[in-house]
Formats: structure tokens, sequence, C-alpha cells
């Protein structure tokens, strides 16, 4: 993100109501050194009168004006998020040795979360639940994660996907009201390697390079089935939505025609971009979503933000006829909606998806189990910590390492509801159970990304399922997980 300047200073009275109060908070505890935010409020509030979960249809402010607005409050918007995430995280790059991602990217190491004044991770291990939101010592870092814009939402791509997509296709992704938040060295590797259950004998397909609608043809003919190159026709071509579009509310300076889902999903994959749950009202309760791989998607069973569609097939009608526009069907139709046929459009989309395969693991055998002669001592306690005292096979068993269901976590247990850029900190019900197979490959963690490493993700549940683990014992786990 670039660097406040002293205009961008100057025009923080067009900051919306939500970050001006966000601001102000900041000021007022910038003497304590703790990066524990300080809870505001004592219950989350109730919608005001006015509140609605309707967008106006007819724009009544010109595109001029907008765009002003909004960019007079863009950095100081990515002040509060910077801010934000060097109080709650170490944000520097520290690389694992001798671990890597498919193509050679480092993995980031480390619990990076921070803790405040006199806090320790043994101390928190030691404390119920009750204590800790007592003391009101929970790391901020393992609370709910704001979307870098949250007053705004929408999906923000990361730089390195907008800048190879202008080059390829001529489109601009680049939002002029938000960057993306999170530093490269924290997200997968780009572009992402491809792996096809049809053919494993091939390896990565993708050649180093990013699928586009300009070159998936080349790559993939005689490859794929017809049906399955129509259905990646479809996944590369772009459509409007909310933010990318050709109406005087998008927020690119020149008209788009849309985004792609591969736009997200790179190659198949996951580039780190984030958005905001479509089904969750108001703005502040909404979900930051760090955007899912669709790998392994054959074996996977609940679709959406709140897994309520049972076919990869349901996801994407429901993604065209509402979720593109943030769940409203009423500026679908204004924007542009594109009626996908079931038959024809969405049966080859889902069949194309349904062959992107796990990175290989040459580690595990057929059951997703360690095979002794090939698995270190470390990785062999992780893998019993894994299934015994850790309890992660609870909910992620193997060979996919995921039990296709849903768990409320209830990580409100351990902190008072507040509000923190316009994210209010409290319950967020059920999250979906997503598979760890390639998990070192899907950084960051957790559904909106709010645990940056996995060192941070094994300390997450230690606490919140109060294992108690010992520091060896945490260094096995991640040893286990690298190699699924």
């Amino acid at each position: 993100m670039r660097k406040i300047s002293v205009v961008a200073v100057l025009a923080t009275s067009l900051v919306s109501c939500h970050q001006k109060s966000d601001l102000l908070n900041k000021k007022s505890s910038a003497s304590n050194p703790a990066p524990v935010q300080t809870p505001n409020q004592a219950e989350p509030p109730k919608p005001q009168e006015g509140d609605t979960s309707y967008t106006p249809v007819a724009i009544t402010e010109s595109f001029v004006d907008m765009r002003a607005r909004l960019i007079a409050g863009k950095a100081p918007a990515e002040k509060l998020q910077n801010d934000l995430l060097n109080a709650r995280y170490d944000m520097s790059n520290k690389a694992e040795a001798n671990v890597t991602m498919s193509r050679g990217k480092p993995v980031q190491t480390g619990v990076r979360v921070r803790l405040g004044k006199d806090v320790t991770w043994d101390k928190l291990a030691s404390m119920t639940p009750e204590e800790i939101k007592k003391q009101g010592i929970f790391p901020p870092g393992f609370m709910p994660l704001p979307h870098p814009r949250h007053d705004e939402g929408g999906q923000v791509l990361p730089q390195f996907h907008i800048d190879e997509i202008k080059a390829a296709e001529g489109r601009d992704l680049l939002r002029f009201d938000v960057e993306h938040d999170i530093p490269d060295h924290f997200l997968p590797e780009f572009p992402a390697p491809i792996f096809l259950t049809t053919r494993p004998d091939l390896g990565d397909v993708s050649h180093g390079v990013l699928l586009t609608i300009k070159n998936y043809f080349e790559i993939f003919d005689g490859i794929l089935t017809p049906r399955q190159l129509d259905g990646l026709r479809l996944l590369l071509t772009p459509f409007a939505q909310q933010q990318f579009n050709l109406t005087n509310d998008r927020r690119t300076d020149e008209p788009e025609q849309g985004i792609s889902c591969m736009d997200c999903h790179a190659n198949g994959h996951t580039n780190g971009a984030v958005h905001l749950d479509p089904v969750t009202r108001t703005q502040e309760f909404r979900r930051r979503l760090d955007v899912p791989s669709l790998r392994g998607l054959n074996i996977q069973r609940l679709f959406g933000s709140q897994r309520a569609m049972k076919t990869v097939e349901d996801f994407t009608e429901f993604e065209q006829l509402g979720a593109y526009f943030d769940g409203d069907h009423v500026l679908a139709a204004k924007k542009g909606f594109n009626k996908l046929d079931r038959a024809l459009q969405v049966a080859h989309m889902a069949e194309f998806q349904s062959i992107l395969d796990f990175p290989p693991a040459p580690k595990l055998d057929i059951n997703g189990r360690l095979i002794p002669a090939l698995a270190t001592d470390a990785e062999k306690h992780g893998e019993e910590l894994f299934y015994g005292k850790a309890q992660c096979a609870s909910c992620h068993a193997g060979p996919y390492f995921t039990d296709n269901s849903m768990h409320d976590l209830k990580v409100e247990r351990f902190f008072e509801p507040h509000k923190v850029n316009g994210r209010l900190m409290t319950a967020v019900g059920p999250i979906k159970t997503f598979p760890l197979r390639g998990i070192r490959h899907s950084p960051p963690y957790l559904h909106d990304g709010r645990l940056l490493t996995l060192d941070d993700t094994v300390e997450f549940f230690n606490i919140v399922f109060q294992l108690r683990l010992t520091d060896a014992e945490k260094k096995d786990l991640v040893a286990f997980l690298y190699v699924l």
C-alpha cells in the first residue's frame, strides 16, 4: 500500500462515519503500547432506524463526485487498516527453511499474532475463556479480521494479479477506493500450479503461466474434453459484478466488462483475494472472506459463504443471480447479470472444477496417513497429536482432512463485543471445515484470513480448544501439517 499523503490527511472529513469513529478511537488509545483493542460497548448494537439491506438502485451522486469522495477516504482508511495489521501481527518476511510451495515460494513461519503487555502464550493456555474475557487479554489477531475497507466491501485482488490480467487481457481490475492489505509474502504462490485428477501423470499443467481467456485453449486442447474446455472458458469469462461493471457506481476508473471466477480462484486455486460474505446484514456484521482454493472440489459437499448449497452447480447459479452483486438481485438486473443455462453452461463449469486436484503429497499413503519410511520423527509425532491430543481429526479426518460439515468455534467466549474499522468483533456463527490437504499452499488461514501462518493456526486452536499443547508439540504438529 502507498504511504499516506498530506493531501489525503486533509481530506479525512470525507471519510465514512464508521471510519471517523474508528480513527478517533485509534488516536485516543495511541499512548497505550499494547495492541489489545479496548471494547467500547457491552452488547452488539441493534440495527438503527433507516439501516437497510438494499443499496439504492437510482444513484443520485455523479460518478465524478462519488469517485472523488472515495479517493479522499482511501488513504485514511488504508492507514487505519495498516495500523490494525501491524498492531495485531508481526508482518515481517520470515520464511521456514526448506519448506516451500509447489513452485518454490517460501512458506512463512512463526507465530505472528502479537500479545498484550505481560501476556504469554503459556499464561493464556492456562486460563479459562471467562478469565481471558474478564481481563481483556484475548489476542486481537485471533478476533475477526475486517475487510480492508469494511464500509465499502467488495472484491479486492492483490496487485500481482491485477498487473497480470491488465497485461494479458487489457482489463483493469484496480479499484480506486481500496487496495489489498495483506503483504504478498503471506499469500499463495502466483501463478499457482494446476493438477488434474484426470491426468496425474502430467503434474503441473499450467506451464507456470496464469490462465486467461486468451491462452486457455492453447494450454488445454488435447487434455480436456470439449465440455471441460467450455466450462473453463466460462470460468475465465468476465461477467458484470458489483464493483467491476459498466455503470456509474462502479469502483474502477473506466467501465469494465466485469470479473471472472478465476480472477479470484486463479488457476483453479486462490490468489488471496478478499471480499465480504453476501448473505449477512447489516454491514458491520458481515464476514470478511478469504477466497478458498477450488482444489479438491470434487470431495466437498457444502458450498457458499454459509455453506447452504449442496452442489457446486447450485453455487454457480447463486453467484450469477445475486452474489456477484453483493447478494442483491435488484442490482443484478441493473448491472447485467448473466443467466447461465443449467445443462449447457453450469454443468460444463462444474465438470472442469471437479477435476482440479490437490498438490502431490508424497509422504502420505492412500488413506492420508504418513508412510513411516518417508517421515521424520517430528512429522510422526505431529500425526499422533493430530489424531490424539490436538483433536484435529475430530473435524479434519483423512484422507482429505475434512468432515464436510460446519462448526461454531464460539470464539466470542473470549472477548467483549466491540467495533474495529467498521467490523463488529462478535460471534460469526458456524464455519465450514475446509480440507487440509495441501494446506501449506493456501495461506492465510481461517475463513477470513486472520491467521497468517500455520504456527498461528495451531496456537489459535490451542487456546480456543484449551488443548494445553507444549511448545515442542506445537512445532511437531506444524511439521505434520506441512506434509499434507
